[in-house]
């Protein structure tokens, strides 16, 4: 259930962080685009995805084994 979440969490960040991708062309350099990223909250979801996402894959195994 954990990786569930995690799952769609970081699916949710990571469709936001393509979308403003938008703003490379219209000028914005990398770094500006990284540091807008990382104050966006729904892009904070991506990483805190990643982060549940962990546990709960080793929850998987160990349940597997």
């Amino acid at each position: 259930m954990l990786f569930l979440i995690g799952f769609g969490l970081t699916v949710a960040g990571g469709v936001m962080m393509i979308l403003y991708l938008n703003l490379v062309p219209a000028g914005l350099s990398w770094s500006s685009y990284w540091g807008f990223v990382l104050r966006q909250t729904e892009c904070q979801l991506f990483f805190v995805g990643l982060l549940l996402m962990i546990p709960g894959y080793y929850r998987i195994l160990k349940r597997i084994k």
